[in-house]
């Protein structure tokens, strides 16, 4: 498996799993720009070869995405009434978009590959700065791996991530389209901080950033605690978007209502587990 994995990452350009000064620097230069924005990007993490054997299995799958067309909240939960008109819990946005769960992706599929790669768990969690008894893969059946395919027209409204670190490869653009938005680090375990969301979402804060991806980049994001966004898309080309979770926590799962919206289904341990979290946020 790591001879493969060597086929689709680029470890000439990022060592991740060879101690030495080239891979201290990457990783001090990621924790400096998640520190100071909230998100780190490196550029050409996958080989020509990586990226092309993972469009491929997200076009063999592409089928097997769940679509949905809804209008959601910042935190998938229902509407309440009891909260005032402009809580931000009670402003819905169109969403379209498909993710494909992560059971149809094999063992020996590419991303999981990656995924499994020599490396790879410890220099995220490096990247991190995450102690080893708070990081652990995300335990749910469904969303461990998932791509995220989306087609002219579709995009995601503001949302914050159930999983507490997110990392993610851009497989394929489309063809206009499809910036990644995000305002870094407005709530914690602690404060929702509903204003700064509410600035947000009416468009009058200073906070977000923009981002353009490339394929083969690789994003790490703490999407549970920034809110974020992808705009609509434009064109004939889907943009795919590979999602490796991580959680603070041994087993971790999904809600069982955003599971349910999120990929059409859910499975027993979605609801054995339902209220297993480490913090009391909205979802």
């Amino acid at each position: 498996m790591v001879s493969l994995a060597n086929n689709f990452i680029d470890y000439d350009k990022y060592p991740i799993a060879t101690p030495g000064a080239q891979r201290d620097a990457i990783v001090s230069d990621v924790q400096a720009h998640l520190k100071e924005q909230g998100c780190a990007v490196l550029k050409g993490f996958l080989s020509a070869e990586g990226i092309a054997a993972s469009v491929a299995e997200a076009d063999a799958v592409a089928g097997k995405g769940h679509h949905s067309f809804s209008r959601t909240n910042a935190y998938f939960t229902a509407d309440d009434p009891s909260l005032p008109d402009d809580d931000p819990r009670r402003q819905f946005f169109d969403r379209s978009n498909a993710f494909i769960p992560a059971d149809n992706f094999a063992p020996s599929g590419s991303l999981r590959t990656i995924f499994d790669s020599a490396g790879f768990d410890d220099f995220i969690r490096a990247c991190l700065d995450e102690p080893a008894e708070r990081f652990f893969r995300y335990a749910d059946p469904l969303a461990d791996v998932i791509v995220n395919a989306a087609d002219a027209g579709n995009g995601f409204p503001w949302h914050f991530d159930t999983n507490n670190f997110t990392v993610t490869l851009a497989l394929q653009n489309a063809e206009r389209g499809g910036a990644f938005e995000y305002a870094p680090m407005i709530r914690s375990s602690e404060d929702e901080n509903f204003a700064e969301v509410s600035d947000v979402l009416n468009g009058t804060s200073d906070k977000v950033v923009s981002l353009e991806l490339e394929p083969g980049d690789l994003q790490l994001f703490r999407g549970r605690y920034s809110l974020h966004r992808v705009a609509p898309l434009e064109g004939n080309t889907p943009r795919y978007v590979a999602i490796f979770s991580y959680v603070e926590a041994p087993g971790m799962v999904g809600s069982v209502e955003r599971t349910r919206q999120l990929y059409g289904r859910t499975l027993p341990i979605h609801h054995d587990r339902a209220g297993h979290r480490t913090d009391a946020l909205i979802d």
